[in-house]
């Protein structure tokens, strides 16, 4: 009920982790999946951030000019002639090479990592189902990829532009192990839960621009269709212009030449504004929503475990679940009977402020150290609660031992 409340009142539900049950391996997975853990948790998250960067920058490096390598190329993989031989470039790299020793030790770390990770996962079936981790396996791929075809290379010559063409975009997936720092950074990965609470969002926007992009680009092609210099030689070839126009691109490679024309540009452009500043809000109130919480839920986190696990105060349900809460107290029903009642969560908290602040229901009016909210006083002890249920027990005893019937209530505000 407690957490039903919480809910309601739209505060933060910390997420709950799956930990495996032997202590090894659960050391293993905080130590590769949660930086936040350790310090020697952050200090792996730093190396795999700094190894991912290493790998993307090496990436477009070796596309420069200067280290890219050329090969002379027969029709026929045969004929020496010269009016037959063409020069290629080879996308095929070479073993000595510094950047392919450098890619080596990258995937190296890369495969070290996502094994650990996958035997330390508490659930294997959903650690390989998760996108991020789909994303990793695909970024390791091509590596595997370009050594095997190196290794073929060296053995056969024969469909060597076919194994280049394949070889290109087979590389062109290495650049998704930039998605890998989303594991690593709070932005990307609210940006990614924005992004996934928008879809419908997007798709409304992506509808309107289509409607746009076919409307005007039909507008403008029959507009400038009796000018000898326009650009618009069919409808389809006016799609282009109108989504840039739209958009306030504008690249002006195509562009209307006639006064009618150059009304249905106007146009164009006005709609592709509105169009797309209606949605706009929506996404940032998404985005607003998601970085607030991550906030709010950092600030929970840190009042739940900056204390240390000998000074931080334990929540509800953790009370609820200890001994010392395993009191009963023999409360007197209407003609003498008595029945035993379990102190509940609603006999130890009672109030629940913006700032997620406890307040005991028992507390003496002129303690001002046992009413002060728990979320302003970081440092409060457990032998604050420890005083709080003897205080209770005793409260309870008294009352047991009188002959008096009125039943004792414990109020509670809501």
């Amino acid at each position: 009920a407690f957490n039903k409340f919480r809910e309601d009142e739209g505060f933060v539900k910390e997420e709950e982790r799956v930990l495996p049950t032997q202590q090894f391996q659960r050391k293993v997975w905080l130590l590769f999946e949660y930086p936040e853990t350790s310090q020697w948790a952050r200090v792996i998250a730093i190396i795999s951030v700094t190894v991912i960067l290493m790998s993307i920058v090496i990436f477009c490096l070796e596309t420069l000019p200067k280290f890219k390598r050329y090969r002379v190329r027969s029709a026929d993989n045969t004929s020496f002639d010269s009016s037959r031989l063409t020069i290629e470039e080879d996308d095929i790299p070479e073993l000595t090479e510094p950047f392919f020793i450098i890619e080596t030790c990258c995937i190296i770390w890369f495969s070290f990592e996502l094994l650990v990770r996958l035997i330390s996962s508490p659930m294997k079936l959903v650690f390989l189902k998760s996108i991020m981790n789909i994303i990793d396996i695909v970024a390791i791929v091509p590596y595997f990829i370009t050594l095997f075809t190196i290794l073929a290379e060296e053995k056969a010559k024969s469909n060597q532009a076919m194994s280049l063409a394949i070889l290109r975009v087979i590389r062109l997936v290495r650049v998704f192990r930039i998605f890998k720092l989303s594991r690593h950074s709070k932005g990307l990965q609210i940006l990614g839960q924005t992004l996934r609470a928008s879809m419908q969002e997007l798709a409304l926007l992506m509808f309107f621009l289509f409607i746009g992009v076919i409307l005007f680009s039909s507008a403008v092609y029959f507009a400038e269709q009796s000018e000898p210099e326009s650009f618009f030689k069919s409808i389809p070839d006016a799609f282009w212009w109108a989504m840039i126009t739209m958009t306030t691109v504008g690249y002006g490679d195509m562009r209307p030449v006639g006064i009618f024309g150059k009304i249905v540009g106007s146009m164009c452009a006005i709609a592709g504004v509105l169009t797309i500043a209606l949605p706009v809000p929506v996404i940032v109130s998404n985005f607003n929503y998601f970085y607030h919480r991550d906030i709010d839920s950092e600030e929970q986190r840190d009042i739940k475990y900056s204390s240390g696990p000998g000074n931080a105060t334990p929540p509800v349900d953790d009370l609820m679940n200890n001994e010392q809460f395993a009191l009963t107290m023999s409360t007197s029903i209407g003609g003498g009977t008595h029945k035993k009642k379990s102190v509940s969560s609603a006999d130890i908290y009672h109030h629940l402020d913006e700032s997620d602040a406890f307040i005991p229901s028992y507390c003496p009016a002129d303690d001002v150290a046992c009413r002060s909210p728990i979320a302003n006083h970081k440092n409060v002890r457990t032998s604050s609660t420890q005083q709080l249920i003897q205080r209770k027990t005793s409260s309870t005893n008294n009352n047991s031992s009188s002959t008096s019937n009125e039943p004792l209530n414990v109020e509670t505000d809501v």
